[in-house]
């Protein structure tokens, strides 16, 4: 088995790993360096750094389907792709006599597509996992091979929960690859599925439910983040936790700010202890350094944006 293995971001270097590890990669492919910082410096992505360390040749076309001349030459009769970020081709796809092969980071059918992490976090799952799947032209709609399970923490972020999922990845991909090259394949349908799109920066609103809220800045930690704004103060919050509220309290009130408690505001029903936090400008801290400056105080009040 010879293997074309393309992936973009940190969660695919486990399972670039892993496969380099137990079997013979011939070439990696992954999104063009993007520009990063103020002073838009090209950055090589996760895996290319990753790809690089270990010694293997890097392909990087700016579109995949003007590169199927590059893809040949590789030689590879599989392919596996982990969080890539180009839609392959019905032509990419007929290259490889082994097949392509996701892992995707959602047990499908449920969240097919760009943020399947935060839609699991957001959705208030109890559970979510990897699939291995084989490719076709849909987006993330084709035949079901192997799945893997946890469970998502209470405190679990976009970020936690993603570096669980890449290892959870590259030990079932290591057996996927295991099972294809015996020809030991057995393959499911997908039902009906839902689809999850690209998250994007988002104000809280307290005037929903503490679970709400506390999902919201679970699934979008640590990019691109939800923040909450009091006047001129912006605070981005990476992690919030449920807590009891006293009935009869408006949304948005500062229920307590203080070294010892640290940062607690009600909601619709409940409350919710944002307690990682980073003033516009400032420092990523905990809640309870932040109130330290005495910036809030208990019984200010949050602003809400349209529901």
């Amino acid at each position: 088995m010879n293997i074309l293995f393309a992936g973009t971001p940190a969660f695919a270097v486990p399972a670039l790993r892993a496969a380099a590890q137990h079997f013979s990669v011939a070439a990696v492919l992954t999104q063009p360096d993007k520009p990063q910082g103020r002073k838009h410096v090209p950055t090589p992505s996760p895996v290319k750094q990753a790809a690089l360390s270990m010694g293997l040749p890097v392909l990087q076309p700016a579109r995949l389907k003007d590169a199927l001349s590059l893809l040949a030459d590789v030689g590879a009769d599989t392919m596996v792709t982990c969080a890539y970020g180009q839609i392959l081709t019905a032509e990419t796809l007929a290259m490889f006599a082994n097949g392509v092969w996701n892992v995707h980071a959602s047990l499908l059918p449920k969240f097919r597509g760009a943020s399947p992490i935060s839609a699991a976090i957001l959705a208030g799952e109890k559970e979510t996992g990897v699939t291995v799947m084989r490719t076709d032209v849909g987006l993330d709609t084709g035949d079901m091979f192997l799945k893997a399970s946890l469970p998502v923490g209470a405190e679990d972020t976009c970020g936690t929960l993603s570096e669980k999922l890449a290892v959870l990845g590259a030990e079932l991909l290591v057996e996927a690859l295991a099972r294809i090259e015996r020809g030991d394949v057995v393959l499911e349908k997908q039902g009906d599925g839902t689809l999850c799109r690209k998250t994007a920066r988002t104000q809280i609103c307290f005037a929903r439910p503490a679970d709400e809220v506390s999902a919201l800045v679970r699934a979008l930690s640590p990019a691109p983040l939800a923040f909450a704004k009091a006047g001129e103060l912006v605070l981005n919050c990476y992690n919030a936790r449920v807590m009891p509220c006293p009935e009869g309290v408006p949304a948005g009130t500062v229920l307590a700010a203080s070294p010892k408690e640290g940062l607690i505001v009600a909601c619709a029903r409940g409350a919710v202890r944002l307690f990682d936090l980073q003033p516009a400008g400032g420092k990523r801290m905990a809640d309870t350094a932040f109130c330290n400056g005495a910036k809030l105080r208990k019984g200010d009040a949050f602003d809400q944006p349209a529901l």
